[in-house]
This record gives C-alpha cells, sequence and structure tokens, in this order.
C-alpha cells in the first residue's frame, strides 16, 4: 500500500517537473512550439487550471445598472454559497438619488410581465414605490383607428419605471429608482460601489487594470463590463486587441412631458399608447404614463429633430395630449440602442453583459440584461474566467438571444409594411377590434401584437402563432372585409373564415 502511494506520487512529481519544464522551455524559446501542438496544448491547459475565481480573487464591474448590479448579486450568492470569498467593486459615477441626466440610464422603463416574474422568482420582488404605474393594456394608433389590447392575462404585470429618479426638475420623493433599488441589492450582498468613472483600461498585462478620472489605478482578477452601449469605454477596449467588437446602434429618442396625473389619469391610464403611423423613417413609437408625467419613445433611422416633430405633429399623437397641444419637454435625449451584438464580448478574465454585449431587438432591454448578467454570473462562479469558459458556458446562453433577435427582424419587417399598407392595417385593426369586443375569442391578433409591443415573448413564438393557419386565415378574412369597408360585426353576427 505505502508502495503505492509512493509511486503515485512519484508519478505527480514527474507530470508537475515536466509541464514546468515545457514552460521555461517556450518562455526561453516562444518560436520551438510553432511546428509542435503538444506543448501549446500543455501550455494553455495549465493556463486555464489558474483562470478560476478563488479566495480573494478579485472583480471589478464597470455599469451599476441592471445588468451590473444583476451580475454582482448573482455572483456574489453563488460563490458564498460555494464557500468562495470573491471582492466586487461596482464602478458606478452616476448617483440615481438625483432627478435628470444625473441620475438617468437613458431608457423607457417597461419592466415586462415575463420578467417582473421572473425578478420576483429570483427574489429580486419590484417594490411598490418604484412603480411608476402598472400597466394593463396597450392603446394601438393607427390612421384609420385605435383599438385598446387588455392584457391576456388579465394581471396588472407590466411596470413603468424610471430608472433614475425622474425627469428634470421632477419632485418624486415617494419613489425610488429602479437602478438604484438593483445597486442597494447588490452592495447589501457584499459588493463595494466606487462612485467613480473608469477613463482607461489596460488589458496588455498579465490581469485587467483600471484607470479612473482621479488618476486611481488598480488591477483585477476578472473585468465585467456593464456600461452599456452608448460608453467611450467601448471603442478603447475595442481597440485593444482583444478581440472585442463594440455593437451597432439604432439612435433612439427618449423625452418627458409633465402632463399631471389628473390628466393622465383621466386620459392616458393605465395604458401604454403605441402608433403605427406611415411617417418617413419612424420604426416604432410609444408613450408610457408615469406618475405626473409620460415618456415618449421613438425608433428610427437616423432619427433626427425633424422626425420628431414630424411624429408629434400627427393628429394620433396631439390627441394623447391637452387640447390637442403637446407641451414642451422636460427632459430628451437620443441614446442608441444594441441593435447587432458585439463579436466576440468576452476573453481571458473579461466579459460584456447587457447591451453592452447583446440584448433583445428594440424590447425588453432589462429582460436581456438579466438574463445576460446570470449566464456570465454562473459561467463564472461554477466554470472559470478563461476565453474557452465563456465561449462554452456564456455565449451559448447569449447565442439564443442572437437566434430570435434574426427572427425579431423578420418580424418586425411585417409590422413595417403593415406601417406602410392602409388595407394592412385596416385588416389588423378589424382582427383585433372583433377580439376585444367578443367575451371569450381566441386573442389570436391581440396577444401577437402584446407580445411585440411589450417583449414579453421570445419572437420565435410570436412568429410561430402568426404563421398558424386559423391566425392567418382570420386575418385573410379580415383584410377582405377591411377592403370592402364592412363594418365590424356584432358577436352574434361574427363570420367564420
Amino acid at each position: 500500500m505505502e508502495k503505492n502511494k509512493e509511486d503515485d506520487q512519484s508519478r505527480l512529481n514527474q507530470q508537475a517537473d515536466g509541464i514546468r519544464e515545457e514552460a521555461v522551455r517556450i518562455l526561453a524559446d516562444p518560436g520551438s512550439w510553432l511546428g509542435d501542438e503538444k506543448p501549446l496544448k500543455v501550455a494553455s491547459k495549465y493556463s486555464e487550471d489558474l483562470l478560476k475565481l478563488q479566495d480573494g480573487s478579485r472583480v471589478a464591474v464597470i455599469g451599476g445598472g441592471p445588468s451590473g448590479s444583476l451580475f454582482t448579486a448573482f455572483l456574489l450568492r453563488t460563490t458564498g454559497q460555494l464557500g468562495i470569498d470573491v471582492k466586487v467593486d461596482i464602478f458606478e459615477p452616476r448617483d440615481f438619488d438625483y432627478c435628470g441626466p444625473a441620475g438617468c440610464n437613458h431608457c423607457g422603463g417597461v419592466v415586462s410581465e415575463s420578467l417582473v416574474q421572473i425578478l420576483g422568482a429570483e427574489g429580486f420582488v419590484i417594490p411598490d414605490e418604484i412603480v411608476q404605474r402598472g400597466i394593463d393594456s396597450y392603446v394601438m394608433h393607427m390612421d384609420v383607428g385605435s383599438i385598446e389590447i387588455a392584457t391576456p392575462l388579465q394581471e396588472k404585470r407590466i411596470a413603468a419605471v424610471y430608472r433614475g429618479n425622474g425627469p428634470r426638475n421632477s419632485e418624486f420623493s415617494q419613489f425610488s429608482g429602479f437602478d438604484r433599488h438593483l445597486l442597494k441589492r447588490a452592495t447589501a450582498a457584499g459588493a463595494t460601489h466606487q462612485r467613480q468613472m473608469v477613463t482607461g483600461v489596460m488589458l496588455d498585462e498579465a490581469r485587467p487594470r483600471l484607470r479612473c478620472a482621479n488618476g486611481d489605478e488598480a488591477t483585477y482578477d476578472l473585468l465585467v463590463v456593464a456600461s452599456g452601449i452608448n460608453s467611450t469605454l467601448l471603442p478603447i477596449i475595442e481597440e485593444s486587441g482583444c478581440g472585442f467588437t463594440r455593437p451597432k446602434g439604432l439612435k433612439s429618442f427618449v423625452c418627458e412631458f409633465r402632463l399631471g396625473k389628473t390628466y393622465i389619469d383621466s386620459a392616458i391610464g393605465a395604458s401604454m399608447h403605441v402608433f403605427l403611423l406611415d411617417i418617413k423613417r419612424l420604426q416604432f413609437a410609444a408613450i408610457i404614463p408615469k406618475g405626473d408625467f409620460v415618456t415618449l419613445v421613438m425608433l428610427g433611422d437616423n432619427l433626427d429633430e425633424e422626425l420628431v416633430e414630424n411624429f408629434i405633429n400627427t393628429e394620433e399623437v396631439k390627441s394623447c395630449f391637452p387640447a390637442g397641444k403637446v407641451p414642451a419637454n422636460i427632459c430628451q435625449c437620443f441614446p442608441r440602442l444594441n441593435e447587432v451584438h458585439a463579436r466576440r464580448p468576452y476573453d481571458d478574465r473579461l466579459v460584456f453583459i447587457g447591451d453592452a454585449g447583446v440584448a433583445r431587438l428594440y424590447k425588453d432591454g432589462i429582460g436581456s440584461a438579466y438574463r445576460t448578467a446570470k449566464a456570465a454570473a454562473n459561467c463564472v462562479a461554477l466554470h472559470g474566467i478563461a476565453r474557452s469558459d465563456f465561449k462554452r458556458h456564456y455565449w451559448r446562453s447569449c447565442r439564443s438571444i442572437v437566434f430570435d433577435n434574426a427572427i425579431g427582424r423578420l418580424v418586425f419587417t411585417f409590422c413595417h409594411v403593415i406601417q406602410k399598407v392602409q388595407f394592412l392595417r385596416r385588416g389588423v385593426l378589424r382582427m383585433t377590434q372583433i377580439e376585444q369586443d367578443t367575451p371569450g375569442a381566441t386573442p389570436h391578433m391581440s396577444s401577437v401584437l402584446w407580445d411585440v409591443f411589450s417583449g414579453s415573448a421570445p419572437y420565435r413564438e410570436v412568429l410561430l402563432r402568426a404563421l398558424h393557419p386559423e391566425f392567418i386565415g382570420r386575418l385573410l378574412w379580415n383584410l377582405l372585409m377591411g377592403i370592402l369597408r364592412r363594418p365590424v360585426p356584432r358577436a352574434k353576427e361574427l363570420p367564420m373564415p
């Protein structure tokens, strides 16, 4: 028995000596291994074994928005369960207690019903004081008419929130910002909030090194970039040679109008107002009620002040405002949205999450933040922080979003065609009206529109429902009736396609 133990130990010592000798040879003559695969494999495996979190490992998270805060909370929860003591610094210079741009994350602030449920199951219940208004319906506006679409679940689960503490010059002491809430959850889990702006990232050393605006520098075992697509750090990291290519963005427009709670309650209600209008370069627009304000969100090609003005001056939009007059906005910005995912959003000791990496097309950005944050945290805690670990365990989860976005482009192409062709708009409106007016009717068109607007379901699921023979049959029938200008029948008069 003792002899066997000695033999085993001897073999282990020989293997260790062999690895050390091979490493020394490679370092002394880097070109010696180019024609031989074996030394490369030995060295790579030796390196990857070291790329694991352990007691005392330091993690830097750039960005204290949903992706950064959720990643931190998930990581500290899992490493705590594994008995690994990890130190996490979250670099976020903004103060989410401030109103206006100083505390804003430039977002429409809609949390889908599916995400509300998922976050609740994960232990991140959204407190009542954060929800500015519960959305229970959509009002779809077109030049051929408007229709209110009730939630298929008959529950008020869509949450309208502020990412910061409200628009400029607002007073919302009774409310709290969504991002502030999540950041507090992350610090309560053990993270340290560094209220510093990161101005430099050095990746040409053994470990990532950060430089802050105040001149401080620090080295970390892992760098997590959760800064969003609009961050000035992305071009810096892109030029570092790590293989990362930043996402391609689409310009959006977000602004706030103060209308007063009384008017909003009576005229806007608990509905998000969505506009499918034939306006050149306009892709999507919505008005979201929040407390004393409404938030206007627009997406479009080369979106500029001219497009905003053309949209605001339509009768469909002016009908949502008092006396048909659109007041001056309180806050406005033109942030970019992730339209095409980043190329290789990972490397040794480096990973990009949220819309700095990959996000759902046009919708549910906070949902994408949650999914990428959890996938990255699980990869880091359970597998490692090597490039191969991220490729195998993180990017595999991200690919499902990328694939679904490809389907989403097809879905939005259909929506764009509807925007441009009046008889299609008339048929869609007619079909939706019948479904909403008929108790117990299957909401074929209503559910498709709801999920396209809210982002509650994957685009793949939306497309499959739209391709169902019954959906197509009813749509064709209503298109024909719309062309013939037939009135919408009462429930007992409903024709069958």
